[in-house]
């Protein structure tokens, strides 16, 4: 079994405007980075190679991330001991708060490609029930841990 994950992130700003500019300028950057770590398998992108433009299930005005790695160590190494932690910390700056669960971790079949409606029935299965084996956040796999210091999903 693979691992997949979904996060979703509402803009505070419209994503031409300067004030989201770092975040915007280095998603390819990031994605690259991802793409080249140990462990990873596949990510969802759309004609652009990215998947800022994706309007998903949440709406337009959401973006959606959503990708496949070997095991949760491997994930959490991307995650938390690369570029991606710099610019998770500054996720305030760009970010509004949601509502609900924006991120979720579910187990899938190895060559399994997740779609958008199978991740908003993961989230939402979340949104309902808390951690499940259905789906997950960081607490439920007990064997990885750098999670905890960084208050993620």
């Amino acid at each position: 079994m693979h691992l997949a994950e979904l996060n979703i992130a509402k803009p505070k700003y419209a994503l031409d405007d300067p004030r989201i500019a770092d975040f915007v300028d280095n998603l390819d950057r990031i994605n690259a980075v991802a793409e080249n770590m140990p462990g990873y398998v596949w990510r969802y992108t759309d004609e652009s190679g990215n998947a800022i433009d994706t309007v998903g299930p949440w709406g337009a005005d959401v973006i959606v991330n959503t990708s496949v790695w070997e095991t949760p160590e491997h994930f959490e190494n991307f995650v938390w001991n690369t570029v991606h932690k710099r610019f998770y910390n500054r996720k305030n700056e760009w970010f509004d708060a949601m509502d609900s669960h924006y991120f979720v971790m579910w187990w899938v079949e190895e060559g399994h490609q997740p779609s958008f409606e199978e991740a908003k029935q993961r989230l939402d299965h979340m949104d309902k029930n808390g951690d499940s084996d259905f789906a997950f956040g960081w607490s439920h796999l007990p064997h990885v841990k750098l999670w905890q210091t960084q208050q993620c999903g």
